[in-house]
């Protein structure tokens, strides 16, 4: 047994103790999430009852693996950005292309990015990276201080030494890191700018806590739509809220459905107006077609070894899809083909993730549902990637009063700041379930060892 799989079975043999049946702790803890704003529309954000577990040796490799692997992505985007070549190999809108060429005044890839991890035991897989900012950054934070107070936390570290991770203060510094890079001297104001659905008019949770701990550190704050924002006279605002740093929380696709290069948002940014984060540029990495770059031997070369290593390690081989011919360990193949006859241990991701279309795993699929994704992949900016086995793990569960234990998907979302891994959560999601409300974020803790 494994010390992560130690430290969850000794988790769970605390809460079949006694002094847990009546599950008051549970229900204080559900309370207590409630009056933390973590329990939006009646929904718990975490829907378990225990953090996620990582041991210290997983932690430090996915963190060493993952800033190796943000160096590789920077070195792509400046490669990119020169090389009309592979700017095309991303499938990129032409609009995006031309906001990804709008210098942010910092030289940062991406303030604030994230990583897709799969986790088995000593070894993990990145399946894709994330720019629009982690979602789960004060939701993980709020929640480990939750926990890390809760009962069963308490007598779980009597027997083990745990740490917990963090990220809103270390954004909230790179944020200004990046508003003073890019020449701003002004006490900076911010607007956290974020899409609203047309029947939904609050503010999304976690956007409206992360603007509670930036007004609390002494920086006005607000959330904003891009229908709010005006730009005149050299000044963005949302009515008489002057705005010269934002953090933006709507990837460019997005906002490209809805709007044109000509909105106030768009000027302010290309006037340097305002300091964004992160910068239209990062949009390069929210297409899953940069691993397939990574993963062309040919571009990464002359790239560092540790960054060549963790590229060969930890990234699945990808490929854009087309009608083409590429390179798969050392041999060249007819690209559509080698999807056709190999259904069981590839899968179809769409290029963005913002947009309607879905993916296929080919081991989920038959044959002649395969060959029509391959038709739909063919026409649309899709990826097809390497098989990666989901990690699962029990958790318990508390609904309808009763506690159960319930098989689980864990991904694993190390955040990365500046190019430095600062803390993760998990997404944890119920197994072989395509849609289900027991899915949320969960902290993650990090066993040290035994006591």
């Amino acid at each position: 047994m494994t010390l992560q799989d130690e430290a969850a079975a000794r988790y769970h043999k605390i809460l079949d103790s006694p002094a847990y049946s009546d599950l008051a702790w549970a229900k204080t803890l559900q309370e207590r999430m409630a009056a933390k704003n973590l329990a939006p529309s009646g929904r718990q954000v975490c829907p378990v009852l225990r953090p996620h577990f990582v041991t210290r040796r997983q932690y430090d490799s996915m963190v060493k693996a993952a800033e190796s692997l943000y160096s590789a992505l920077d070195r792509v985007r400046q490669l990119t950005l020169s090389n009309p070549g592979l700017l095309a190999r991303m499938d990129m809108l032409p609009a995006e292309k031309m906001l990804a060429q709008i210098d942010p005044g910092y030289p940062h890839l991406a303030v604030s990015s994230l990583l897709d991890t799969q986790i088995h035991n000593g070894s993990f897989r990145f399946v894709h990276a994330a720019a629009e900012g982690p979602a789960s950054s004060a939701y993980s934070d709020a929640l480990g201080e939750l926990f890390a107070e809760s009962q069963p936390m308490k007598e779980f570290r009597k027997k083990f030494k745990v740490s917990r991770t963090s990220s809103l203060k270390r954004l909230l510094n790179a944020l200004l890191s990046a508003y003073k890079v890019a020449g701003k001297k002004k006490f900076p104001r911010i607007a956290i700018v974020e899409f609203r659905p047309p029947f939904k008019s609050a503010a999304a949770p976690d956007n409206v806590m992360m603007a509670e701990f930036f007004r609390q550190s002494g920086y006005p704050t607000e959330v904003v739509t891009p229908d709010q924002l005006d730009y005149k006279n050299g000044v963005l605002s949302r009515g008489d809220f002057g705005i010269e740093l934002v953090y933006r929380r709507v990837t460019a696709q997005e906002f490209l459905f809805r709007y044109d290069l000509s909105h106030p948002l768009v000027r302010a940014y290309r006037d340097g107006a305002v300091c964004m984060a992160n910068s239209f540029r990062s949009e390069m990495v929210q297409k899953k077609a940069i691993f397939s770059l990574l993963t062309d031997e040919a571009l990464t070369a002359a790239f560092p070894p540790s960054e060549k290593k963790a590229i060969r390690d930890h990234i699945p081989w990808t490929r854009t899809v087309a009608a083409a011919k590429t390179s798969r360990d050392g041999q060249t193949v007819d690209l559509p083909d080698y999807i056709a006859k190999n259904r069981e241990n590839l899968v179809l991701r769409p290029n963005d993730t913002s947009g309607d279309l879905h993916s296929f795993r080919g081991w989920e699929t038959d044959q002649t549902a395969w060959e029509r994704a391959l038709k739909t992949a063919l026409r649309s900016p899709y990826v097809v990637q390497d098989r990666v086995e989901t990690a699962r793990a029990l958790f318990p569960v508390f609904q309808f009063g009763r506690l159960e234990m319930k098989e689980m998907q864990v991904d694993v979302h190390p955040h990365i700041i500046l190019g430095k891994v600062s803390g993760c959560a998990a997404l944890v999601s119920e197994a072989g379930s395509s849609f289900s409300t027991v899915s949320g974020v969960a902290p993650t803790f990090v066993v040290e060892g035994a006591i």
